[in-house]
């Protein structure tokens, strides 16, 4: 059976994923920041590859269909874990390997997402979250910006945001509390344990390079039963992505971010929803979501 995905890893320096739209105010910097690439990615390719060749039809996708609306809901289903991590080091590095803090020093006022998707996800959170103003529940976003895309109105006693500016931070209206913080040099969470009911991260997991630890710091900053939401679409600074990110396409990247919840142990088997309105016409918007398991 051929590869039905189409991962196709035959890969040259700076090439990416055709699926995978690069955010314009990533493209500039490609020159004054320019890194040697990897060819070839890790062993990370390998173990994706596994469930693009399967025959299962839980695991089978062709291109088209992992654009279909429910396809992607079906990635990590019954899915047979190696029993180690199978990323490598390798497949955490960026084209531009320069400080975070650098690129991202100007604030930017602006969504990296189109309207329809940004919709779809506050419809979702608004399914989900503990209702407003409910005593002793605490959120956290994660990488979070000038905006969160909660519900409007949406307000908790704790809603702690964490990011790299400063600027974007303070503008956030729905945060009562924010840490600017490069997960990327720091990793450590600066909670308590078992401090927060939820955890979001909005299309930024694809530029974490230690996600394995910063997954282990969601569970452990988690109460019991606590819920984690990662939510992600085919956009991205793509000098900054990873490299397992940018070769890759929406499938993987589900695959990608349930393992992190899987090997980083704590959390239930992760699963995946595909809210995007409107596939093939406006930007997709993908959840992998998992709960810490209970004590």
């Amino acid at each position: 059976m051929g590869n039905p995905i189409g991962i196709k890893l035959q890969l040259l320096a700076g090439i990416y994923h055709p699926s995978t739209k690069i955010l314009s105010s990533s493209l500039p910097r490609i020159g004054k920041h320019r890194q040697s690439r990897r060819l070839v990615l890790g062993f990370g390719v390998s173990f994706l590859s596994q469930f693009t060749n399967m025959s299962d039809g839980a695991k089978s996708f062709t291109a088209f269909a992992a654009r279909q609306k429910g396809a992607v809901e079906k990635v990590l289903e019954n899915v047979e874990w190696p029993e180690q991590f199978p990323f490598k080091d390798e497949d955490f590095l960026r084209f531009d390997e320069s400080p975070d803090t650098t690129f991202y020093e100007s604030p930017r006022f602006v969504t990296h997402i189109d309207d329809p998707a940004i919709n779809a996800l506050t419809k979702y959170y608004s399914e989900v979250f503990p209702p407003s103003n409910t005593p002793g529940v605490a959120l956290l976003d994660m990488c979070s910006s000038w905006i969160s895309h909660y519900p409007k109105g949406y307000k908790q006693s704790r809603i702690a945001g964490m990011g790299l500016n400063e600027e974007e931070l303070k503008r956030n209206p729905v945060l009562t509390e924010y840490v600017a913080q490069d997960l990327n040099v720091d990793p450590k969470l600066p909670y308590e344990d078992n401090t927060f009911d939820l955890i979001t991260n909005v299309v930024s997991v694809d530029y974490l390079t230690k996600p394995l630890v910063i997954f282990k710091e969601m569970s452990r900053i988690l109460k019991p039963g606590g819920l984690a939401i990662m939510s992600f679409s085919n956009r991205c600074f793509w000098t900054k992505a990873i490299s397992i990110w940018t070769s890759t396409g929406d499938s993987d990247h589900v695959m990608i971010v349930g393992a992190y919840f899987h090997y980083a142990g704590g959390f239930e088997p992760p699963k995946a929803v595909d809210i995007s309105p409107n596939p093939g016409r406006t930007d997709p918007m993908y959840i992998v979501y998992s709960r810490k398991l209970s004590a």
